[in-house]
């Protein structure tokens, strides 16, 4: 009888373990607090990696703070960025037409937030390799300006 509840949560640690490298996407943003920062100063406020399966990833806002101007630093690959929907924290939200190609160790343009210093819930953005069938992996730093 023990040797059959060994196993079982065996098992089940083992069908655990599957599920979680099996799920790579639900983990690739890497959580970034908002700080306190003097007004004018670029804080970054999220990462994610691009891996290319997807066309669109989202990333979470985390810590109370107002930004008024966004901007994007691409490492690893180079991502042709589409568009982008930022939602506030009053359900409130901006779509933002891109349609420009940041190079691998690059940056996008300066984008200004539509009605100055805004409390930013999430961003979620459209994108596309340079390269049809790419494979690689990107990543992508959001920053914001308080």
């Amino acid at each position: 009888m023990r040797l059959i509840i060994k196993k079982q949560r065996l098992v089940c640690m083992l069908l655990a373990i599957m599920f979680l490298f099996a799920q790579p996407k639900a983990f690739a943003q890497q959580v970034t607090k908002a700080r306190p920062a003097p007004p004018g100063t670029w804080q970054q406020i999220g990462l994610t990696v691009v891996d290319f399966k997807t066309d669109r990833d989202v990333i979470v806002v985390t810590g109370a703070d107002n930004f008024r101007k966004l901007k994007f630093h691409v490492f690893d690959a180079a991502v042709n960025m589409l568009n982008m929907h930022v939602v506030y924290e009053n359900e409130a939200f901006d779509n933002i037409d891109l349609r420009f190609l940041i190079p691998a160790g690059g940056e996008s343009r300066v984008l200004d937030l539509v009605g100055g210093s805004r409390r930013i819930k999430k961003v979620e953005f459209w994108y596309r390799s340079q390269k049809p069938g790419f494979k690689g992996k990107a990543k992508l730093v959001l920053w914001g300006m308080k």
